[in-house]
């Protein structure tokens, strides 16, 4: 029998963890805000599955960009640590950052290193708020302090992109004709933009397509699951969940139905 790990639990999941539409000033860059508090007795890793998306995340005094990931991140916190983050939109955190997102895939690089003084302006600022209301004052350091919005050819492609990839309805070939890219460059593009190639975002965003499934049909079965997320079969969705989360499908959906 399948058993989900319990010494690393998925983020994301549990009443700790709540995630709010953006702000409408901030909605150009960031499509969410979310916050996690772990409880007093917890502490170690936990389990952050790959979603294709960049973050601005606050914690232990001090704010991060985190890349992309290609497989699990297995992030050290303390017990009773509060996590915050800002979600960038596809498409704008290569633009805000003026990097390509394929040099910090897999990694939390202080955002110091992009805007020191007002990244450790604001992260003091954030630090020094009551914890109920440091959400909000990171919301208020991001819109006083981030450029506005990039809406050009790049960011509309790249939102176009991750929306096909989320979709998994459209081949290679056919995305890049939709974009008037050539394979190539449609791979070269994706990587600036998500870390990885447009397949390796696809295979990622189905891996999400799966949990939102998990979670509105709990009683469907594996195999079911598998079909209405866009898998082959079970297996390729067994294989994928493995090499993606680390977890069987089976305690995957079990620990994010928690």
């Amino acid at each position: 029998m399948d058993r989900p790990s319990t010494e690393s639990p998925l983020a994301g999941t549990g009443t700790a963890y709540q995630e709010h539409l953006a702000p409408a000033p901030l909605r150009g860059q960031f499509g969410q805000l979310w916050q996690s508090q772990l409880s007093a007795d917890a502490s170690g890793s936990i389990t952050v599955l790959p979603d294709g998306c960049v973050d601005i995340l606050w914690r232990d005094g001090a704010l991060f960009v985190v890349g992309p990931d290609r497989t699990s991140a297995h992030p050290q916190l303390a017990p009773g640590a509060q996590v915050l983050g800002a979600r960038f939109r596809p498409g704008q955190a290569s633009a805000a950052l003026g990097i390509d997102l394929s040099d910090i895939v897999g990694q939390a690089v202080p955002l110091a290193e992009f805007n020191a003084r007002w990244a450790t302006q604001a992260a003091a600022s954030v630090g020094h708020a009551a914890p109920e209301q440091r959400l909000h004052r990171l919301a208020d350091c991001l819109q006083q302090n981030m450029t506005a919005a990039v809406v050009d050819d790049h960011t509309k492609r790249a939102h176009a992109l991750f929306a096909h990839a989320a979709k998994g309805d459209v081949s290679i070939d056919a995305l890049a004709a939709h974009l008037a890219m050539s394979p190539r460059n449609l791979r070269r593009f994706s990587q600036a933009q998500f870390g990885y190639g447009a397949k390796s975002l696809e295979r990622i965003l189905r891996l999400q397509r799966f949990l939102r499934c998990s979670q509105a049909q709990p009683a469907h079965s594996l195999a079911m699951l598998a079909a209405e997320a866009g898998y082959a079969d079970q297996a390729h969705l067994s294989r994928e969940a493995r090499e993606l989360s680390g977890l069987t499908a089976s305690a995957l959906r079990q620990e994010w139905g928690r």
